[in-house]
């Protein structure tokens, strides 16, 4: 239940805002009235024709055009958790985008759609507990017994449904789900101002209910940034994302606190991560990053900008046929024999061409190759420097792909969906140089003694956690074997730093071969 002084301090924040002085007992009063006279029959949708199409055929359009435009690379994996933008959809409809479209026909049956309450002064979380949403495409029912068990008003989690009324951010989510997902209920949360305790409290009851389950998923609506400065926008969300990234709860939820980084939907965020990774998600990965200024073009200073970024939680997948026998190292050293000096050529050539297609036109090029080396499913990751400093780096360590097009797509990744770098622009084409590392296959050890310092990179898994280093690491940070290992466990998997030790942990060693424009030359 919404507390009394939750309640007059949002109503005295509006009538700052706008002005108008209201008495706050009539605001206790109508916000109080309205918690027990709201019915949860069906929900009318409150934005339709504001911030999305009203009519169905227009708003199904829209949202297959989005999704025909959404190239994400697919993942090997469980996805638990998405992180999706929740403005008009003509500013970040195309971002929300990138991530539905890697859910498309998945067998998803409850979805768990969190947001923030931006018109109704929430001390704690609201959970939706029954009835239906409706919006252009449909109705949607709740799933009333999962939303049961969410709620302990002793936590600070309550059923407050006119909280929902005026409420965009759950409501934006619906039709993508509607337009990717098929029957599946959902479970409509709002959060308002709460402690780490109450977020952590809903996430701990939130992965309770779906632990028993690998249908449940999670969306976090959410937006970044709101300034009067693109530049700063942009600034804020590199910030905000290299966070996100690091996926550590306590420390988003202590910066968003610090005014730090900014998001609309930070604690649900919070309670988003908390949740993902008591389920054994590890891995985050930034889709798509934008702004308002980028979707108008209207980059002057005093516009208003707001930040939208779509991204996911998962816990990777190691398929049985990425783990081959101790012969596939033996020539997987850096300067070995994987690959032929043209071959390599070949491929830097590839990422050049890509990149400086994407970047001058966001056209992604396609290629054909009859070398059947480049067309084996290593995995791989594309590094750009820019005058001797880190540009950009990403990469997947089990190939799905031909290497020529998995090099392909790192090079569009690393160049424009890096969270720690803004996407490389035209101007600085002329300073990047292009490194790439070509994995070998993943060989599993029985003893630390296989594993080589400097040569191999290596993979932990126990259970469904898991994390893992590159080769370089070990020279970039100068560690021991077992201080590789502990961090490894620690930072990367989730697990203890001595997780290596158990019986239990799973280790996976891979080496690169590692070329560079600036060596071929």
């Amino acid at each position: 239940m919404i507390s009394q002084a939750a309640a007059a301090n949002f109503a005295m924040k509006k009538s700052q805002a706008s002005g108008v002085r209201i008495a706050i007992v009539l605001a206790i009063s109508y916000q109080l009235s309205a918690i027990s006279c709201f019915s949860q029959g069906t929900k009318e949708p409150s934005v339709a024709g504001q911030f999305y199409p009203q009519d169905k055929n227009t708003l199904s359009r829209q949202i297959e055009s989005f999704l025909d435009n959404a190239h994400s690379e697919p993942v090997s994996g469980n996805i638990f958790c998405l992180i999706v933008p929740h403005a008009g959809y003509a500013f970040s409809g195309q971002a929300a985008a990138f991530a539905y479209a890697l859910i498309k026909d998945k067998p998803y049956k409850t979805v768990v759609v969190i947001g923030p309450s931006h018109h109704w002064g929430i001390n704690g979380i609201s959970v939706y507990r029954e009835g239906t949403f409706r919006t252009p495409l449909g109705d949607l029912e709740i799933d009333s017994a999962f939303s049961r068990k969410l709620i302990n008003p002793a936590q600070g989690i309550d059923a407050i449904p006119a909280a929902f009324e005026k409420e965009h951010s759950v409501e934006v989510q619906l039709p993508f789900l509607q337009s990717v997902l098929k029957d599946f209920k959902i479970v409509p949360v709002l959060v308002g101002d709460c402690s780490f305790r109450t977020l952590g409290a809903f996430a701990d009851n939130l992965a309770a209910t779906s632990k028993e389950r690998s249908d449940v998923l999670v969306v976090v609506s959410t937006d970044l940034c709101h300034s009067y400065d693109y530049e700063e926008t942009q600034r804020s969300d590199r910030l905000t994302l290299s966070y996100l990234e690091r996926m550590d709860a306590e420390d988003i939820y202590d910066n968003l606190n610090k005014r730090t980084i900014q998001m609309c939907g930070g604690f649900p965020a919070v309670a988003g991560i908390i949740a993902a990774k008591h389920l054994g998600a590890t891995n985050y990965r930034l889709l798509r990053y934008t702004h308002s200024a980028e979707v108008t073009g209207n980059k002057a200073k005093g516009v208003w900008t707001v930040g939208y970024a779509s991204a996911l939680l998962y816990t990777p997948i190691l398929e049985k046929n990425t783990v081959y026998d101790n012969q596939a190292l033996t020539q997987g050293k850096k300067g070995g024999t994987m690959l032929t000096t043209q071959q390599k050529k070949k491929l830097l050539d590839i990422a050049r061409a890509t990149i400086e297609a994407y970047v001058t036109s966001g056209k992604r090029l396609t290629f054909t190759e009859d070398d059947q080396k480049l067309r084996e499913t290593n995995g791989a990751f594309v590094t750009l420097h820019s005058q001797g400093a880190l540009r950009g780096c990403i990469g997947t360590i089990i190939g799905q792909k031909p290497l020529y097009e998995t090099i392909r797509d790192m090079a569009i990744e690393s160049s424009s969906a890096d969270p720690r770098f803004p996407a490389v622009t035209k101007l600085e084409l002329k300073d990047i140089d292009i490194e790439i590392s070509v994995l070998s296959p993943l060989q599993k050890i029985a003893s630390i003694d296989e594993f080589v310092l400097g040569t191999h990179g290596v993979l932990v898994r126990q259970g469904f956690q898991q994390g893992v280093f590159l080769p370089q690491v070990a020279a970039e940070t100068g560690w021991t074997k077992e201080e590789f290992l502990s961090n490894l466990c620690l930072h990367k998997a989730g697990l203890s730093p001595k997780a290596w030790q158990d019986p239990k942990t799973e280790l996976f060693i891979f080496s690169a071969e590692i070329f560079s424009e600036k060596e071929l030359r």
